[in-house]
């Protein structure tokens, strides 16, 4: 009897290993092969009891035993992971399996290249990076700067691109050599450079307000909160003061995300006091070439720069970007080409990003816009995840 008990117990036990483990299926629709996407699953969707952690939870993939790199992220703030994250690679029209277990994946990345921070030591930036690209934007003290007429100020709410040429991490890098006097982020000496002027503009994606043909925008943010950072994603949230637009008070922050493989920041806009937004990107010196296609979702603009030249762009999900505006003027920074977009229970989503030529495959205005027409194609065809019954 004493035998047949502990059998028992032991079947049990290894019931209960087996049944935390689920098998998933990711199907891809596309007639392309998809890579450096992102998956998200939850509890809920994995069947898994309330008080399982994500965290102790690795992925297999079934077609080659091999253990991906994970994330997981607290959306929230509530002390408790919402989401594990995984990039899988997926042929064209098929499906795949996937195998979500317990464990610790021991090959897993130690460089963080989904990275994002505060940057005190440089007035108050906030500045985040993939291996692709990088980008920034600036804080109150920056503003106030400006305003006192203390020198080194910088007041704008346009988002700044940092051209990357390596798929390593810069920015910690190239913030110390600028703050300890070894060096200049301004020159290229072989990891890339900051030559892309914002000022007043938009810059690459950042947003105004169009009331009666005049555009209105926010100053520097006023708050900022790091969701996560990498490997796979880094995600965090920018709030702004409130903004007036020709008597339209407008309430403003912004949830940015940067995944993995990605030229794209995913900007998630919640806002209030405005039926829709306009995302822009800067025309600088209108010395470049603009692509548009509102049917598809995206708005393109290849331009020189200094002695190469770089594409910037804005992809809106379908059914979202109503149409655009080719904002030409004399003032100062302010020519923009705006897409504008629509705000839906005070929420608009869009990406914006950029693709340099000494530091990506895209080597012409052609090669740039099919990447978009492909980029938002994906978005708007996401992987779909079910769980195997």
């Amino acid at each position: 009897m004493k035998k047949h008990l502990l059998l028992t117990a032991i079947l049990a036990g290894s019931f209960s290993i087996q049944s935390q483990n689920k098998i998933i299926t990711i199907s891809n629709n596309l007639k392309v092969d998809r890579e450096f996407e992102t998956v998200e699953v939850t509890k809920k969707l994995l069947g898994l009891p309330a008080d399982a952690k994500l965290e102790s939870y690795i992925v297999k993939d079934l077609g080659t035993n091999a253990f991906l790199e994970t994330q997981t992220v607290d959306n929230d703030g509530d002390g408790t992971m919402d989401v594990l994250l995984f990039q899988p690679r997926i042929k064209a029209s098929s499906k795949q399996d996937f195998e979500v277990l317990p464990g610790t994946n021991s090959s897993a990345s130690k460089i963080v290249s989904c990275y994002s921070r505060f940057v005190p030591e440089r007035t108050d930036d906030y500045a985040w990076e993939n291996n692709k690209v990088a980008f920034r934007t600036y804080g109150p003290a920056a503003q106030k700067m400006v305003e006192d007429n203390i020198p080194g100020g910088t007041l704008t709410s346009g988002i700044d691109a940092w051209l990357k040429r390596v798929d390593y991490p810069i920015i910690n890098k190239w913030y110390e050599k600028a703050t300890n006097g070894t060096g200049t982020y301004h020159k290229d000496t072989g990891e890339g450079l900051d030559n892309f002027h914002v000022g007043d503009s938009r810059g690459i994606g950042g947003i105004a307000v169009n009331v009666d043909g005049k555009y209105y925008f926010s100053k520097n943010f006023v708050s900022w909160k790091t969701i996560t950072t990498g490997p796979i994603r880094t995600s965090f949230i920018l709030t702004y003061a409130d903004w007036d637009a020709k008597g339209n008070k407008i309430t403003e922050s912004k949830q940015i995300s940067l995944d993995y493989g990605s030229q794209f920041s995913r900007f998630e806009i919640n806002i209030t006091g405005t039926k829709s937004i306009a995302a822009g990107i800067t025309l600088h010196e209108k010395k470049g070439t603009i692509g548009t296609n509102v049917k598809e979702g995206w708005l393109s603009y290849w331009e020189p720069i200094d002695d190469s030249e770089i594409g910037l762009a804005i992809v809106a999900p379908k059914g979202t970007l109503n149409s655009f505006d080719n904002h030409n003027t004399d003032q100062k920074d302010l020519s923009n080409l705006y897409g504008n977009i629509l705000v839906k229970n005070n929420k608009a989503i869009y990406y914006a990003g950029f693709g340099w030529k000494k530091g990506s495959p895209f080597q012409t205005k052609q090669e740039w816009e099919t990447y978009l027409s492909s980029f938002v194609q994906k978005i708007n065809n996401p992987l779909v995840v079910k769980i195997k019954k």
